[in-house]
């Protein structure tokens, strides 16, 4: 059953003499519980339909429901992880994993023990006193990860979230994003560069084609693959199978164009 759908959705970015349509005709949807990520070259609006599923901005045409409710006007509360972790500098790390409830309302005397325990869980212990000056860029996602946790979104959005660390540090994050996710039955949505962060995550794959944004092609990730961990997934046969699949969608218009310079090379030597 659906429990994300997004609905004939276009967005335009107005100017005063122009506008641009950044996202055109995008529709589908999201089971609950499933992981989808939105994978394609820069500029096809990847960011603009996490920003419209946030509430963020809302879409110049079609329409957003959550659990069959318009986005806008629902309750449930959505998580956003992005590249930067935006910690506070000057907050320690409790005072910035409790942000969310502290803003909401809803903090409690059993927040600070639900923050100890997911941070525990991520494997920050003994850091609640701690400036996040003293941590390292890993250290720091896992604090960003355990605050969008904290208010327990129901669909969390992940733009690019490891893309500024070093690989191996990318690869345990997202075995240990997968993991909670799975564990928390989390929907979510992942934006992301890397085919291979998307086929090692995802449930699914969606690929977008740029100017405008559109949908090119979806790409079911094979079930033996969605029962491995994310570090174990890129040494199984079918996801070499599914990468080059992938990949030749990325890249069909340089295929077609070097196909047709090839075409129009060879019959420019016969005449």
């Amino acid at each position: 059953m659906a429990f994300l759908t997004l609905d004939h959705v276009s967005h335009h970015y107005f100017s005063e003499k122009s506008y641009t349509k950044a996202l055109e005709d995008i529709t589908f949807s999201v089971d609950e519980g499933e992981f989808v990520a939105l994978l394609g070259p820069s500029g096809c609006g990847k960011s603009t339909i996490l920003s419209i599923i946030s509430g963020i901005i809302s879409q110049t045409e079609g329409s957003v429901l959550l659990n069959k409710t318009p986005i806008l006007k629902s309750t449930m509360a959505i998580g956003y992880m992005l590249q930067q972790d935006y910690l506070f500098p000057w907050k320690t790390i409790m005072d910035n994993v409790c942000m969310g409830p502290k803003i909401m309302g809803t903090k409690t005397v059993s927040t600070t023990q639900k923050a100890e325990d997911l941070l525990e869980e991520v494997g920050l212990t003994n850091i609640s006193s701690t400036y996040p000056d003293a941590l390292s860029g890993g250290m720091r996602q896992r604090v960003a990860l355990v605050r969008t946790l904290m208010t327990d979104p129901k669909v969390l959005l992940l733009d690019e979230p490891f893309s500024a660390l070093d690989y191996l540090t990318k690869l345990k994050l997202e075995n240990l994003v997968s993991k909670l996710l799975k564990e928390y039955n989390k929907t979510a949505l992942l934006v992301t560069h890397d085919i291979g962060e998307a086929i090692s995550m995802s449930d699914r794959i969606i690929v977008m084609d740029a100017n405008p944004g559109k949908i090119a092609k979806c790409f079911e990730v094979p079930i033996e693959l969605r029962n491995e961990e994310p570090f174990w997934v890129r040494r199984h046969p079918k996801y070499h199978v599914l990468f080059e699949k992938v990949w030749n969608e990325l890249n069909k218009d340089d295929t077609i164009s070097s196909t047709q310079k090839e075409v129009e090379s060879h019959n420019e030597t016969k005449d």
